[in-house]
């Protein structure tokens, strides 16, 4: 059998001591009254009375009735038997029943309390009219109004507290609610800084680490025959490792591109396609199409990496001696087209990336263009 107590509602430390004062002043002026007043038997109601007290006193100490319903059950059994013994000798201890109808509903479950309250009701009112000898329903008044205000009172304190406690579980949910999206976001930019710096990283350092490879590849077979060649080489590479520094220091600190300084998009574009053509085998030309509309910094600094990006692949795979760059503006359209003539591949069989190997360029132009909204399309004859 379960004994547990249900839940009780948390009252503060003033409220209960309020209520055991006013158990113990009230027991008090019974016993007081019935001493001056010289009444019949004053002796056993001040000693029922300080039993009495000590009864209920013995509550508050015991843990056991704040934890078991039992318990609770037999401490208010005991407090009222002795307030019942103590209003058979003193008409004055009917005043007692108020606080007990606060203790009834209190430890008591709501059903259980309502009778207890509704019994000490009948009890009080009982007693008071054998004291009087008489009954009218004004002896009924008192008790039963304190009982319908204990009720109230209670009752409406319970919900009170239910309610907020509902909404102290909102908040605290709606706090963790925020500490979790906070910790989303964190992750999100984290991530999307991870994804931005790896685009920069591709198309910035390591298409420049592999043009200074091809450089110095181009030198050493330069070197028997021709030394000229390879010192040109050299300070091509050499100028290339300077650029890619500076864009390295400058994405890392996320600002401009360096070759974006100064400049319009176009004749960054220009200038990109005749590094290029001086730097390796290939004829590089820069077209521009329509009226150019201002685009955001975002927008242009995407346009360019995808272009740089695309002549890297073409240098490294393609084996072409031309390309053309187009930047087209169509109303509020922008489009970049970078044709070559060099081997084609398969765009619905590309491989997959590789640490090694590379692979990446394709995968990060193609999401550079969806985060502005727009798309990437490939079109290779092989």
């Amino acid at each position: 059998m379960n004994t547990a107590a249900p839940v009780l509602t948390p009252t503060t430390r003033a409220l209960a001591w309020c209520l055991h004062l006013l158990v113990i002043g009230l027991l008090a002026l019974a016993a007081g009254r019935a001493v001056t007043d010289g009444r019949p038997h004053a002796g056993v109601i001040v000693a029922v009375s300080a039993v009495c007290g000590l009864v209920y006193a013995a509550g508050p100490v015991l843990p056991c009735v704040r934890r078991s319903r039992r318990a609770a059950s037999l401490w208010l059994a005991a407090v009222g038997a002795c307030w019942l013994t103590v209003l058979a000798l003193s008409p004055d201890a009917v005043w007692v029943a108020f606080p007990l109808y606060f203790l009834q509903l209190h430890l008591l479950p709501r059903r259980a309390g309502l009778a207890a309250v509704a019994a000490t009701a009948v009890a009080a009112v009982a007693g008071f009219a054998a004291h009087q000898r008489s009954f009218g329903p004004a002896m009924a008044i008192g008790p039963a109004l304190g009982a319908a205000v204990a009720v109230a009172v209670v009752w409406g304190y319970q919900v009170l507290y239910r309610e907020s406690e509902h909404r102290r579980a909102l908040i605290e949910e709606l706090t963790a609610t925020r500490a979790d999206l906070a910790a989303a976001q964190h992750t999100a930019g984290v991530l999307a800084e991870r994804d931005r710096l790896a685009r920069e990283i591709h198309d910035t350092l390591a298409q420049g680490l592999s043009s200074i490879q091809l450089l110095l590849r181009a030198a050493e077979r330069a070197l028997p025959q021709a030394p000229q060649n390879a010192a040109r080489y050299v300070d091509q590479a050499r100028q290339a490792a300077v650029d890619n520094l500076a864009e390295a220091r400058r994405f890392v600190a996320a600002l401009t591109p360096p070759t974006l300084e100064g400049t319009t998009l176009a004749g960054a574009l220009e200038r990109l396609c005749a590094t290029t053509a001086a730097r390796h085998p290939l004829t590089a030309r820069f077209h521009l199409t329509g009226d150019a509309v201002p685009l955001t910094m975002a927008q242009e600094v995407a346009l360019l990496r995808i272009a740089q990006s695309a002549l890297a692949n073409t240098v490294r795979h393609a084996e072409a001696t031309t390309a053309d760059v187009t930047l087209g503006y169509l109303g509020d359209h922008v489009s970049l087209d970078i044709v070559d003539d060099g081997r084609g591949f398969d765009p619905d069989r590309l491989p997959a990336p590789d640490p090694e190997a590379g692979g990446f360029g394709l995968a990060a132009m193609r999401a550079r263009a969806h985060a502005l909204g727009g798309t990437l399309a490939l079109t290779s004859g092989w």
